[in-house]
């Protein structure tokens, strides 16, 4: 017998292709056999074990198509009994004049290349400058972020894969594992589950076996066996371009082979479907440009109702300080500011909203690895203690007193994201009032202090609230003030509303908040 993980790596095929394989008959369903000493250890939870000539089986298909044979001519060939013998035959005849074949299904990293298409194909000159675009794009592309949503798709995947008029607007509607289901989809069944296979092999690089498992029970069940041997060990190889195998029957019924190749960013999987027969030279260097490709994506990002986390930093006393400094030096101080920020920004996978004056707007969206509500949270308090080491540096520097301070407001809610652009600039935004009370909340803070919404806080888990320490300072006469954990209280009853400095609150006064003392152990969660 030999492992569904030997087989692979023996051959260079993919897990997509294998399971390809299984369907079309080539080979048996493998025997799958629990490995529980390993699943502890993060290793794979099943394994799949094939008879001793499944090695000689997927070699052989590789040898018939090398001779042209379609993947329907194949499966018939190989179901004859004596054609494994006489395709055995063949690769000794012909091992001596063929040329090595580099395996095509296991993400393999495709190196750019010059292109060597007709010149009057306006695709890439002798520098590599592309014309091709997203717009001129004729194969089916697609994108999904690393919670399966779909972000982005062009036409030619609209018809020829979804079938639906127009995507779902809200973003967990969009989740691939159920779209994929949707009775309007061009695929067959069988086809619709290879290319799920193919597209949790490219995810595993980026999200653990646990999350997969976590989105999959979510959506449907019966897919749990697609995940089989998809575990630390046996992940899909990132490279800058992979390039995987995928069969798909046509509208006649025969089976017709693609090249998906599959381009990672740090806001998903760009997916691409061509024809095996065509060469993929001008596609491999237009995907190959990541800075040009991931800014014309995010340009078309399609409008989408989604859950979300808001984040809102200002400086406090910003017109002072830079009142009191010389413009350079007030410049270098916002710019050590924002470069402080911006790793951390990342760490919590915040997504930049914009800049406004000296203030800043993140958005944190559902991850699949974290929950994007206690990042939010986390961020936060990471954020106020780097801001504590600018001001203890620049007060050294500067021999002042005036101690610099963020402060913070947060908020959540279910709002519409969307992009605006410009020739040069993209800049997401939400559309509603969650960022508008996040922002009121952030004007509210004093003193770098750090305000969130009860709607925020109540919605973490007990684990996530027993490391944050949060409350209301109340006010008392006879008791003197004292700080309660673990309670909120509306914005009226911790101002007067009636002053004139205050004016702009009355948009929040009923909002209940809390003040966000400490995060122990502010790791992702």
């Amino acid at each position: 017998m030999i492992s569904s993980k030997a087989l692979i790596d023996q051959t260079g095929i993919s897990r997509a292709t294998l399971n390809n394989y299984i369907q079309l008959g080539i080979l048996p369903k493998p025997v799958v056999q629990s490995l529980s000493a390993s699943a502890d250890e993060g290793g794979a939870r099943v394994l799949g074990f094939f008879p001793d000539d499944a090695l000689e089986r997927v070699q052989a298909v590789q040898i018939l198509k090398s001779q042209g044979l379609s993947m329907a001519q194949v499966a018939e060939r190989l179901a004859q009994t004596d054609a494994l013998l006489e395709v055995q035959e063949l690769q000794l005849e012909t091992s001596n004049s063929r040329p090595a074949m580099r395996p095509i299904g296991k993400s393999n990293q495709v190196n750019p290349v010059r292109s060597t298409h007709n010149a009057n194909k306006p695709f890439s000159d002798s520098l590599g400058n592309l014309s091709i675009s997203l717009d001129t794009l004729t194969h089916p592309a697609y994108m999904l972020n690393y919670n399966f949503e779909l972000t982005w798709f062009n036409e030619p995947a609209r018809k020829a894969v979804f079938g639906f008029a127009t995507a779902p607007s809200k973003s967990t509607d969009r989740n691939l594992l159920n779209l994929l289901t949707r009775p309007e989809v061009c695929l067959t069944m069988e086809d619709q589950r290879s290319l799920v296979g193919l597209l949790l092999q490219l995810a595993s690089s980026r999200i653990s076996y646990a999350s997969l498992s976590k989105l999959v029970l979510q959506s449907d069940p019966d897919l749990m066996p697609l995940l089989e041997g998809l575990s630390s060990e046996e992940q899909a190889q990132e490279q800058a371009v992979n390039e995987v195998e995928f069969f798909q029957r046509d509208s006649r019924g025969q089976i017709v082979c693609y090249r998906v190749y599959a381009v990672y960013f740090r806001e998903g999987i760009l997916v691409v479907h061509a024809p095996a027969e065509e060469r993929g030279d001008d596609l491999v260097n237009f995907l190959a440009r990541r800075d040009q490709v991931i800014q014309s994506l995010m340009s078309k990002r399609l409008p989408v109702m989604t859950p979300l986390a808001v984040l809102v930093a200002d400086l406090q006393n910003s017109v002072r300080i830079c009142s009191e400094l010389p413009p350079d030096e007030y410049f270098a101080l916002i710019n050590q500011i924002w470069a402080t920020m911006g790793p951390i920004l990342r760490k919590y996978t915040g997504t930049h909203g914009k800049h406004v004056g000296d203030g800043v707007v993140y958005y944190f969206f559902p991850q699949a690895e974290s929950n994007y509500l206690f990042n939010a949270v986390a961020c936060a308090d990471e954020l106020r203690q780097a801001m504590r080491k600018i001001s203890a540096e620049w007060q050294l520097k500067k021999n002042w007193f005036t101690e610099l301070q963020l402060n913070i407001g947060l908020h959540e809610g279910q709002e519409w994201l969307g992009s605006f652009q410009s020739a040069n600039h993209i800049e997401f935004a939400v559309l509603g009032n969650t960022i508008n009370q996040a922002s009121r909340l952030s004007d509210f803070a004093r003193h770098g202090s750090i305000w969130a919404t009860k709607d925020l806080i109540s919605k973490l888990s007990n684990d996530e609230r027993s490391r944050i320490e949060f409350g209301v300072l109340r006010k008392s006469q006879e008791n003197g003030d004292r700080f309660v954990t673990s309670s909120y209280a509306q914005v009226e009853s911790i101002i007067d509303l009636n002053q004139d400095k205050h004016e702009k609150m009355r948009d929040i006064s009923q909002l209940a908040v809390a003040e966000i003392k400490r995060v122990s152990n502010t790791r992702l969660y």
